[in-house]
């Protein structure tokens, strides 16, 4: 039996960005380890944005381990901290959980290991799923699921699940998606193809993130019919070149027409083809969760548009 959450008939809010959103609040963010970096300066100003998330609206909160990789780590000298940073991270979830009152789920994000948005290093099973493991094994205690995120390939996914699935949680996998509005991965593969790499998994939601909504928008229909939970969660920010890293600043510029009003509206459109998770990636914040909560509250039982 394949572990899943007991998700309502209706449409299920993510969070937003955190990334971001804690330099927005005045928290340093390297452009090694990104938002991990609060993890050791600032850990209450995480706490907050979970709750912010929570008091928004957001019914599942993701773990700030999306920079908790120990060769980034390694970089600032504290790779030694790696399992420590995964339990607070964890912690710090739970506690803004308890802090808001609200029912919530928490979700273990598992990141790409070798940078985002580049299948083309993603690397072998071999040598990525033993790390995938010991961090889903250090996030488990303190999580409702695991989301294996932003995966750029099939590959990539088939590895990253593999260790989530160990844990015995329900296993979300999403990809991130080619900004040519295909619907397809930055690897080229289809959803579908994707999908069937990890059919012989225990995966009970198919999402994307991480990449623009009129992406999502694209691959929705087909996504929708995978046979899971379909979701999506976008990106505020403009295309990510083919060949990115990130710089020093380790910022892309934001669009000025992913306001939370014109989000919503793309939101509404993956929920109209299907979607029953929706939430928000880099450059959202509680402003566009709270927006996406006011919208949901609106639709009719049972319904999803």
């Amino acid at each position: 039996m394949i572990p899943t959450l007991p998700l309502p008939d209706r449409t299920v809010l993510l969070d937003g960005g955190m990334g971001r959103e804690l330099r927005h609040r005045g928290v340093p963010i390297l452009d090694t380890i990104w938002s991990a970096n609060a993890l050791l300066v600032a850990p209450e100003v995480v706490r907050d944005v979970h709750r912010d998330y929570l008091e928004s609206g957001a019914e599942i909160i993701t773990t700030n381990t999306y920079g908790v990789i120990r060769k980034e780590l390694a970089k600032e000298g504290v790779e030694h901290r790696f399992a420590e940073l995964n339990r607070l991270a964890g912690a710090l979830a739970q506690e803004a959980r308890r802090k808001s009152g609200r029912q919530a789920w928490i979700a273990g994000s598992l990141p790409p290991l070798q940078g985002s948005y580049r299948p083309d290093l993603v690397g072998a099973y071999a040598e990525i799923e033993p790390r995938y493991e010991e961090q889903a094994t250090l996030l488990a205690p303190h999580c409702d699921l695991m989301l294996c995120e932003t995966m750029s390939s099939a590959a990539e996914a088939v590895a990253a699940a593999t260790a989530a699935a160990k844990t015995g949680l329900p296993v979300w996998v999403s990809w991130s998606l080619h900004e040519d509005n295909s619907g397809r991965l930055r690897s080229g593969e289809s959803v579908t193809e994707a999908a069937k790499a990890i059919a012989h998994l225990p995966v009970s939601a198919f999402l994307v993130n991480c990449c623009s909504p009129e992406s999502i928008g694209a691959a929705m229909p087909e996504l929708a019919r995978l046979g899971g939970a379909a979701g999506g969660y976008a990106n505020a920010f403009r295309p990510v070149p083919k060949d990115w890293v990130m710089d020093r600043d380790g910022l892309l510029p934001l669009r000025d027409d992913l306001d939370p009003e014109h989000y919503a509206r793309h939101a509404a459109d993956w929920r109209a083809k299907g979607a029953r998770i929706v939430g928000g990636c880099c450059g959202t914040g509680p402003g566009h969760i709270a927006r996406l909560h006011e919208d949901f509250a609106k639709a009719p039982a049972g319904g999803h548009a």
